[in-house]
């Protein structure tokens, strides 16, 4: 996937640029994006803040890493089945 040039605190904040009222035609040339981006960051981010956002990022990382360990675990797991079931 395709890295944004723009982290996710500024697009937080262009958005609450338009949540204050400025015209939506005025941000996106300002900022200079496309009026689809716009709409897909505002599907995405809408109503979130920035501790949010970084909250959400903790979670998602811990969640890999979570399924990685719960990966490697069943995977050795099964490897001592398939030795114990050998040896019977």
């Amino acid at each position: 996937m395709r890295k944004s040039k723009f982290s996710e605190a500024q697009i937080v904040a262009v958005l609450q640029e338009a949540e204050a009222g400025l015209p939506v035609a005025e941000i996106l040339r300002k900022h200079g994006i496309s009026r689809p981006t716009y709409f897909n960051w505002k599907s995405k981010y809408g109503g979130t803040s920035v501790p949010e956002l970084r909250r959400l990022k903790e979670l998602e990382q811990e969640n890999a890493r979570l399924k990685r360990m719960y990966a490697e675990l069943a995977l050795e797991n099964a490897a001592i089945k398939d030795v114990l079931s050998r040896k019977l």
